[in-house]
């Protein structure tokens, strides 16, 4: 008995040696060369090996140059996904972390993704022409269609060598940047961006300074430039209704209004967040889950970092909150779309009242014309953004500019929107003469009131003075602190060799601003409209040039006072409300005594 259990023990202890010995590693055929046996191979193992799949990606044309900025020490590191079959390889270089991040295909031994310096962090790094705005404003007969409206509708077409002229395509010159960010070359999209910034901000402060428009003669009837504005309008609003997307931004509107509105509580610190909440939805193609069960119990689509603009930017969104409500999820979002449409709308109504009061019935088409034709405030609209709202709250703030209240209100509507217009406030306190005590006063006053309705939501807190904190920092604070590869200012964070660090400029710069802003105060001693939307467009130039994220949604922030500047006549005439004050004590005629 000991005998037969020693032979089945030895027998089932051999058996996996015995089936591996005869387990065909290779082909087996037999005497006739038929082929009898095929080799064993697990389902979907790898092909290639580590090193081979790494060796792919560091000499991928991409990565490789990219790396000549690291000579130094790099490292890798390659995993394989059988589900997938193929290879996530991950470069990184000491300080800088990772510098290029990408995948090679198993079988075919190519390079199917490659990302490298700000694609690696940065998904809106990577290029393609329909993250923001959609497909359609990014394709090139749309974009150059209003390329085309703009500068044939507003070019001095008797001079073509003209200031005129140039400033115009200055203006669209932007586009060439916008080109490359769209293929994703960060590095040269940013550089392109300065050159049209800079000479805004020299001609602008030029216009201001010296109260002299550029002098030229009108060719388009002014119902030309009404009908086209009419079409231009509809069709922007059925291009923002039918192509158009929502980003992270414009999503941020509607959760916000429907914290104020439906939870009684300030949008900040009170975003949906992933974190290790239940999960209530699929995974997107990253294998991330957005959609989690927040702790108001609601599924809702995290947007973490969405709450750091000022209170008016998100109560801008509650008529349309009330309207169309929000699922909670990031889907189609129709009051996004809405208040985006809306407030595109209202800057051009509000510049076409402007050229009305400052220029008559010829200024008021050609102002609303150019906000309808450029095609940066499309893009502003097909990306659903809140960066309509700050320009139509200046430029109805320009519009009322007689009344230091009125001015003072819609300043500070526009400056807690997203805090740009602050650096423009001194200017506006004390438009049109920084004498004048009781202008400066009034000012104050409405800009007080707008503030106060505008924080007014940080009561809805159980604790107020908590909440101050709370939107210190995921605002200001925030924004301060923030590191972005869209300006030329943060390019250190990736410790490149042959990539320069800016940083100190920027301070510099950033001093320059805040001088520039306060002398902007006081000189001129006087200033026209014209002084005051070309000083107000400088500033807000001056203000995106030295920020450390800057972007394309941004160009319409000043464009309006650029193009009043640009397109007002020579000498905007002033409005009768604003005629020199008369003197405050009567002269009286000296008679004599006795």
């Amino acid at each position: 008995m000991r005998r037969v259990a020693l032979a089945a023990f030895l027998a089932l202890a051999l058996a996996p040696v015995a089936a591996a010995a005869t387990t065909p590693t290779a082909p087996v055929y037999d005497s006739k060369g038929h082929l009898v046996q095929t080799p064993y191979a697990p389902p979907n193992a790898a092909e290639l090996t580590k090193k081979k799949a790494a060796d792919i990606f560091l000499h991928y044309h991409k990565v490789s140059a990219w790396l000549t900025h690291y000579p130094h020490v790099v490292t890798y590191d390659a995993t394989y996904s059988p589900k997938d079959r193929n290879w996530t390889v991950s470069v990184t270089s000491g300080a800088a972390g990772e510098v290029a991040h990408g995948k090679v295909d198993d079988q075919s031994g190519t390079v199917i993704e490659a990302f490298t310096g700000p694609q690696v962090a940065w998904g809106m790094a990577r290029g393609g022409p329909g993250a923001f705005g959609g497909t359609k404003i990014n394709s090139k007969p749309i974009w150059l269609a209003f390329c085309a409206a703009f500068l044939l509708g507003l070019a001095d077409l008797r001079r073509l060598v003209s200031l005129r002229n140039l400033d115009l395509l200055v203006l669209l010159s932007f586009t060439f940047s916008l080109w490359y960010f769209n293929k994703g070359d960060i590095f040269t999209s940013v550089p392109l961006a300065y050159p049209p910034l800079v000479y805004l901000l020299g001609r602008t402060l030029w216009i201001g300074i010296r109260g002299r428009g550029t002098p030229t003669r009108p060719f388009w009837p002014v119902w030309v430039l009404v009908a086209a504005t009419v079409f231009l309008a509809g069709f922007k609003v059925g291009m923002n209704i039918e192509a158009s997307n929502v980003i992270d931004v414009g999503y941020a509107g509607p959760i916000g209004a429907e914290r104020i509105v439906h939870e009684g509580k300030a949008p900040f610190g009170h975003f949906p967040v992933e974190d290790d909440l239940k999960p209530c939805g699929p995974a997107d193609a990253n294998g991330e889950i957005r959609d989690r069960i927040q702790t108001n119990g609601r599924c809702e689509s995290a947007n973490p970092q969405a709450d750091t603009y000022g209170p008016v930017s998100y109560e801008s969104y509650i008529p349309a909150y009330l309207v169309f409500g929000w699922s909670g999820k990031w889907d189609r979002l129709p009051a996004a779309h809405a208040t985006a449409i809306l407030f595109d709308l209202l800057c051009i109504v509000g510049l076409g009242l402007v050229g009305l009061r400052f220029g008559g019935a010829r200024l008021g088409a050609t102002l609303a014309f150019a906000w309808a034709a450029y095609p940066f405030t499309q893009y502003v609209s097909s990306s659903n953004t809140n960066d309509s709202i700050l320009p139509a709250f200046l430029i109805f703030g320009f519009w009322l500019a007689a009344s230091p209240v009125k001015r003072g209100f819609f300043c500070a509507l526009a400056a807690w929107t997203k805090f740009a217009p602050l650096v423009v406030a001194p200017l506006w306190l004390t438009y049109p003469d920084w004498r004048e005590r009781r202008s400066a006063i009034r000012f104050t006053v409405g800009f007080v009131v707008a503030t106060l309705a505008a924080f007014s939501i940080l009561l809805l807190e159980p604790n107020p003075i908590h909440a101050v904190g709370t939107f210190w920092h995921r605002t200001f604070s925030s924004q301060i602190n923030r590191s972005s590869p869209f300006s030329l200012w943060d390019w250190r964070q990736y410790h490149a060799k042959g990539i320069p660090d800016l940083h100190r400029v920027q301070q510099a710069l950033e001093v320059l601003l805040v001088l520039g802003a306060l002398a902007a105060a006081v000189l001129p001693r006087r200033r026209s409209p014209l002084q005051l939307a070309a000083l107000t467009a400088a500033l807000l130039i001056g203000f995106e040039i030295v920020l450390t994220h800057w972007f394309y949604l941004y160009i319409p922030w000043f464009f309006p006072f650029a193009a009043f500047a640009f397109l007002a006549p020579a000498r905007a005439a002033a409005p009768r409300a604003e005629a020199p004050p008369e003197r405050e004590h009567e002269v009286r005629e000296l008679v004599p005594a006795g």
